[in-house]
């Protein structure tokens, strides 16, 4: 994909397939074929025998047990059926509560399932973030004073990197009686903590977020006290009769050894990318004028830097670096740029949301290639200002942290 001129600094977006994950995958795509729910011959035992070694391997990563691993095509499939089959089924039972809660800095499936609920008569409330992007105890607290069905509260953000502190809210929502979900897609393997210390009744994960293969993710559904959930559609009922459709063990099985690695790996490599990312920053700060870091930068992925640049809109700023693979976190329509939600959600003015640009490092990082990226982005910046792209207040210096919020900024006086 990437040539050898490029870097590639979007690992929140995918992460490549480790190679062991490729190599334990390979003989299940054409010499161990069978379909692992095809139990009456030997080819089907042994793949099925397989798939449950890899929903053991996902259990361990998540804390969990393994008939608590429900597999599906992702985490965008988990989160809806997460969501709308907790909801249906409690409301087909009589539950006369409406209300589910999210929070407004949620992945795009997350808020759009939440409010396609109000289709079926309920009451959505989505609910603001603190300028740093976290959410405040006391707003969860007061949203669930009316009695709630189902709150979801990512624990990590796709664009910010931004952790919500789980520890404190599930508490808050354990006392209201709601359940409680979690989309983990970017936090599982990456960050300490689990399904269990968060007392999560269901989460979602996608292996290609954790250098395991695109199309195959798992929801965990917690067995005590036990969650029920109504089906998104109807079939064989392969998985717990909760996800019909026959399992792609190949994918599966290097889902799970993505989940091994993780966890047997985790905590090094988490130390190794916090130092690259902490690299990258010091080089831009030390060379790239107006620079400010979106969110604390205590509470976030080690991986994970969400920027801006004084007065350079982020779509110009990727053109005139076309060596880096970033991301912006903005839509773009037509020649019109649509800033990020994440962003504006956390307080930005639209103008400086558009300059949001993310990055992050990871498994296969370099420190050359950080010193590498770090001196394009700066070059990349001179260019957009002379260019006219920018007016920047860029005269004196001085650097600080915002006790309010925790963004990081240069200020220039």
């Amino acid at each position: 994909m990437t040539g050898p001129d490029l870097i590639y600094l979007d690992y929140q977006a995918t992460t490549p397939c480790d190679p062991r994950v490729v190599e334990e995958m390979m003989p299940w795509f054409a010499k161990s074929f069978a379909n692992p729910h095809s139990l009456d011959h030997a080819a089907g035992r042994a793949a099925h025998d397989a798939v449950e070694q890899a929903r053991g391997e996902v259990a361990a990563l998540l804390g969990a047990e393994a008939r608590e691993i429900v597999f599906t095509s992702g985490a965008t499939e988990a989160n809806n059926l997460a969501i709308k089959g907790a909801v249906r089924h409690l409301i087909a039972r009589g539950d006369p509560r409406r209300r589910v809660i999210t929070v407004a800095t949620e992945h795009k499936c997350v808020l759009e399932s939440v409010r396609d609920l109000a289709r079926e008569g309920c009451e959505p409330v989505i609910l603001p973030v603190r300028p740093d992007g976290t959410l405040d105890p006391d707003v969860l607290a007061a949203a669930l004073e009316v009695p709630t069905l189902l709150t979801s509260i990512m624990a990590a953000n796709n664009e910010t990197g931004v952790l919500h502190d789980l520890a404190t809210l599930a508490p808050i929502v354990r006392r209201a009686g709601s359940l409680l979900h979690s989309d983990l897609a970017q936090a599982a393997g990456k960050v300490e903590g689990d399904v269990r210390a968060w007392d999560l009744d269901l989460a979602s994960v996608s292996a290609h977020k954790l250098y395991g293969p695109k199309g195959v993710g798992a929801l965990f559904v917690r067995r005590r006290p036990r969650v029920r959930l109504a089906p998104l559609f109807s079939g064989g009922g392969q998985e717990r009769g909760l996800r019909s459709g026959t399992l792609p063990a190949p994918l599966v099985i290097g889902f799970g050894a993505a989940c091994r690695i993780a966890r047997l790996e985790g905590a090094a490599e988490r130390a190794r990318i916090a130092s690259l990312r902490d690299r990258m920053l010091a080089a831009l700060m030390a060379g790239c004028p107006g620079l400010r870091v979106h969110g604390g930068m205590e509470g976030r992925l080690a991986a994970n830097l969400n920027i801006g640049f004084e007065g350079v809109r982020a779509l110009d700023l990727l053109a005139a670096a076309p060596e880096l693979c970033l991301s912006t976190g903005s839509a773009c329509s037509s020649a019109e740029v649509v800033p990020s939600y994440v962003l504006s959600a956390m307080g930005l003015e639209a103008a400086r949301a558009a300059e949001g640009l993310r990055l992050a490092v990871g498994r296969y990082t370099s420190p050359a290639e950080v010193d590498r990226a770090a001196a394009i982005l700066c070059r990349a910046v001179a260019h957009c200002r002379a260019q006219g792209s920018a007016a920047p207040d860029v005269t004196g210096a001085a650097h600080r942290q915002d006790g309010k919020d925790g963004a990081y900024s240069i200020h220039r006086a």
